[in-house]
């Protein structure tokens, strides 16, 4: 079995809390995918290859917005275990993780506003920003 490296850390509130926060923002999205007025049986009857190519079909905006929001769970649940991982195994986090979700926050709250999923992830961003930037406390190991 192979041990964790020792990072000799212990990871901040906001450093522990961040990838939760993300996970859970991204299991917000898969819900939301299913729940939503969507088209999943109208593409699944297209057998799923090409049935949100038609943009002229009357149920597109369904369609797309079914797939969207799926594949931004994907994503988001990506980032949110990467940075666990990275959290369990150095201690931190990186500042580059709370400006990808800021950038895509402003995007969204920009486009969008005033209604807008967009608002979490840039909240999400900030504290991402802000653990970045918390010190580390020596002699314990991450925990997330």
């Amino acid at each position: 079995m192979r041990s964790r490296p020792s990072v000799g850390t212990a990871a901040g509130t906001l450093t522990r809390w961040v990838p939760r926060l993300i996970i859970a923002i991204a299991l917000v999205h898969f819900v939301w995918a299913f729940v939503q007025p969507n088209a999943w049986a109208a593409i699944a009857g297209d057998g799923f290859v090409r049935a949100v190519a038609d943009t002229e079909s009357g149920d597109y905006s369904e369609r797309e917005a079914s797939v969207w929001f799926l594949a931004a769970g994907v994503a988001l649940l990506a980032l949110g275990t990467l940075s666990r991982h990275l959290v369990r195994t150095t201690g931190r986090l990186p500042a580059q993780l709370g400006w990808y979700l800021v950038g895509i926050g402003v995007s969204l709250c920009v486009l969008y506003f005033p209604v807008t999923g967009g608002w979490p992830l840039l909240a999400i961003g900030v504290l991402a920003l802000l653990a970045a930037r918390e010190p580390v406390e020596a002699g314990e190991h991450a925990e997330a």
